[in-house]
């Protein structure tokens, strides 16, 4: 019998797991979900996130030899319970080869492992310390010979799937039906000579590129250009598989599993969703992949060169091995297992409609389903959060509130799903066999967020006001209260042992005295948002805990524009790496994309203040509420530190190459004034440095970000006088003087 279907026909899928360092047994059931979905699609491949068994980011658990028995325990179970059963897998985890750790690749199909995959080029900058915990593979010198390297799997491997060892290098598949498979590991992408290139010259027309890529603002646009170059220029189906989901520190991985096809994208996952499995699934046409290369003079001529280069022994040991029993492509014989036809990429420009959301909306999509996770696994009951009514506080509670937004949309959607029962346990709603769903996401708001205005009299009404309506419109448990009983009282504790009571500067104090009245009203409301956490569940009538929210930006934790041990000292900071400008676009987005959050805008627009000192009438505003104003304190504006932010971090610009770009891009002003902006700065940067010690442990968001916890390595004692440093922009200064030009525009 013959058919007219085409034999080149593949189905692959790639998927976004929510996985948790070291939940091994939570990891096994998210990936097997992954695989039958991925089966239930007609799928023969399917690629999942990079360590997806024990979970990226277990750090220095992978210096454990528990992690790694872990691992083939967890892998011993996924083939016991039929996950590679006609299906082609290509598993994330650790392997220790011949007394090194390996980031690896492991294959297998039916039971059987077909290769073993180790990355070559590590992640170490930024939030990425791959290079304490494994070794970058590189082939060994007897590869060029054709000698397979093997790892000889733990003896259960035999005992049950009657295999001994694995093949393990920088190799790909053959299949028996001509198909090919390959695939590399995140970092491989993003290096210069990336794994990619050399596969497909050898002819691999499938590579897969299993990853655990952390969310940054603006980053997936780059991310999405990377994998469309790579296959524009050398054809191929690439498959892209990313964590997703906060699997145990600040960073949040974003997903957005992603199929593309000769430089165009036919599959799309969700970039931010609170579900624990996302699979997308393509049928694509390998014979389009083959005239695409065929087509293309270029890699004609350097796929050959690369050919007779091995032919002579040049080869670097990625060669091909012979799957004689696999096979990936739809049988013609078997007419019941041909794919759905509304899988297939329609290969045109508009193949398919992307959705890469705005830094707006990534502002509050990516830290709502980070505190998500962090809410449902930590066991807490809810949230606790003092709301000031100024943007930073403000922009926390919108966050949660878009939280509750997006669980509540899932609950409703599946009442019997995992993120409904969650939620009913989260919202302590799971007794019985009741399918409870919150109607409305202020009914889950109330249910898991607490905000207090804690005002003094230094507080003015216009924030009172602000912070009432905005709870109001996202349904948290609510309160305004005053807390000048506690700054009296430790006020004439400290008067009663000294002797001497301190005064603000306005009313004859010196500076010294008025900072210490300022950070005794901040850190008496860090006592008193703890107490609230530990005591509010109890008050009404419910069990648990709730963990303290912190609301400090990235630019006050760059400037040290905080008091230690204050509001900014929380369980977690949902935008301690988010600019106070992103901030601000983000309400203005939310006060537009949801009915009756207007406030969100005014708050948006009101100049930033801290509320910690007497307020002057003669010069308060009414926009602001009070006459204290953060930019005027600091000295520098929110957007000056968002320069200084990114060259001091992005472009690692020390004090005087940072005068000197800075004296370009700030060409209206005169060098002198840039020189004074920069040493201001860096003076205020290093004599604060000692805060990041402390710093909440906040959402990961800007490639500037000064936590040192993890992200911004440099130390916190300094030479604050940078005499060094100074005195060199003072001599660059001097040979070129203020101009007569620059002085007129700022006259």
């Amino acid at each position: 019998m013959t058919t007219t279907r085409p034999s080149s026909l593949v189905t692959v899928a790639a998927c976004n797991l929510n996985q948790w360092a070291l939940d091994f047994d939570g990891n096994v059931q998210r990936i097997l979900e992954s695989c039958r979905v991925a089966k239930e699609n007609s799928a023969s491949y399917r690629l999942g996130p990079e360590l997806e068994i024990c979970g990226y980011g277990c750090e220095d658990h992978f210096l454990e030899c528990d992690t790694f028995d872990h691992c083939w325990e967890s892998l011993i179970e996924l083939l016991e319970m039929g996950a590679t059963d006609g299906l082609m897998c290509d598993f994330g985890m650790p392997v220790l080869h011949c007394g090194v750790r390996y980031n690896c690749r492991v294959i297998c199909r039916d039971r059987k492992l077909l290769l073993i995959r180790p990355k070559t080029a590590l992640a170490d900058n930024g939030n990425y310390r791959e290079g304490r915990y494994f070794a970058a593979y590189s082939a060994p010198t007897h590869a060029s010979s054709g000698i397979v390297e093997r790892h000889l799997l733990p003896s259960t491997f035999l005992s049950k799937f009657g295999q001994r060892d694995v093949p393990f290098g920088l190799h790909h598949l053959h299949c028996a039906d001509g198909t090919t498979v390959g695939c590399e590991s995140c970092e491989e992408l993003w290096t210069p000579r990336s794994s990619h290139v050399d596969l497909a010259l050898r002819g691999v027309e499938i590579i897969g590129n299993g990853s655990g890529s952390h969310h940054e603002l603006r980053k997936l646009y780059t991310r999405m250009e990377l994998m469309i170059s790579a296959t524009r220029k050398c054809g191929g189906v690439y498959l892209y598989s990313n964590q997703r989901g906060c699997d145990g520190g600040r960073a949040y991985y974003d997903g957005c599993a992603m199929i593309v096809v000769n430089g165009r994208i036919v599959a799309q996952a969700p970039q931010f969703d609170v579900r624990d499995v996302n699979v997308v699934v393509a049928t694509v046409d390998l014979d389009d992949v083959r005239s695409y290369r065929a087509s293309n003079p270029s890699f004609g001529i350097q796929a050959a060169r690369l050919a007779s280069e091995e032919r002579g022994g040049g080869g670097c040991g990625n060669g091909g091995l012979a799957c004689d029993d696999v096979r990936l492509v739809w049988d013609p014989a078997d007419a019941a297992s041909f794919p759905n036809r509304n899988n297939w990429p329609k290969m045109t420009d508009e193949c398919l409609s992307l959705k890469i959301v705005t830094p707006e909306e990534e502002c509050c999509l990516g830290p709502a389903c980070w505190l998500w996770d962090y809410l449902r696994r930590s066991g807490a009951a809810g949230f606790f959060l003092p709301l000031s009514g100024g943007a930073d506080s403000s922009s926390v509670a919108a966050i949660v509130a878009v939280m509750c937004i997006l669980v509540t949309k899932a609950s409703r959607e599946d009442p019997e799903g995992d993120v409904a029962r969650e939620c009913r346990r989260v919202c302590r709603k799971d007794e019985g066999n009741s399918l409870w769903v919150p109607s409305t996401p202020g009914e889950m708001a109330n249910h898991v967020l607490h905000t207090t205005f804690m005002g003094t009299e230094n507080s003015s009404g216009v924030t009172n006001s602000r912070a009432k309506r905005l709870a109001d419109a996202i349904g948290s448990y609510h309160m305004s209260i005053k807390i000048d009983l506690m700054v009296k009282a430790a006020l004439q504790v400290f008067q009663i042992s000294t002797g001497h009571m301190p005064r603000f500067a306005s009313r004859g104090g010196t500076m010294a005295e008025d900072l210490a009245l300022q950070n005794i009203q901040a850190r008496l409301r860090m006592v008193t948002a703890y107490l609230m956490a530990q005591l509010l569940p109890w008050v009404r009538g419910r069990a648990g805990f709730l963990l303290v929210l912190g609301s400090a930006n990235v630019d006050e934790g760059l400037r040290g524009y905080m008091t230690k041990y204050d509001c900014s000292s929380a369980d977690l900071n949902p935008i301690g790496a988010i600019s106070k400008g992103d901030l601000k676009r983000m309400l203005v987005f939310l006060s537009k994309e949801y009915p009756g959050f207007d406030v969100l805008a005014e708050i948006a627009n009101a100049p930033p203040t801290a509320e910690l000192r007497p307020i002057d009438a003669a010069t308060a505003t009414a926009e602001a509420g009070h006459s204290q104003t953060d930019e005027e304190d600091m000295g520098m504006s929110y957007e000056e530190l968002g320069h200084f932010g990114r060259l001091r971090k992005m472009y690692r610009c020390g004090p005087v190459s940072m005068f000197r770009k800075l004296v370009v891009t700030w060409s209206h002003l005169a060098p002198s004034e840039v020189a004074a902006k920069v040493k201001r700065f860096f003076y205020y940067y290093s004599v604060n440095r000692h805060k990041m010690t402390t710093i909440t442990p906040a959402y990961h968001a800007e490639a500037y970000s000064p936590d040192d916890n993890r992200f911004d390595l440099r130390q916190f004692l300094y030479n604050t006088r940078w005499t060094r440093q100074f005195a060199r922009i003072d001599d660059i200064v001097a040979q070129q003087p203020d101009s007569d030009n620059n002085k007129d525009k700022n006259d």
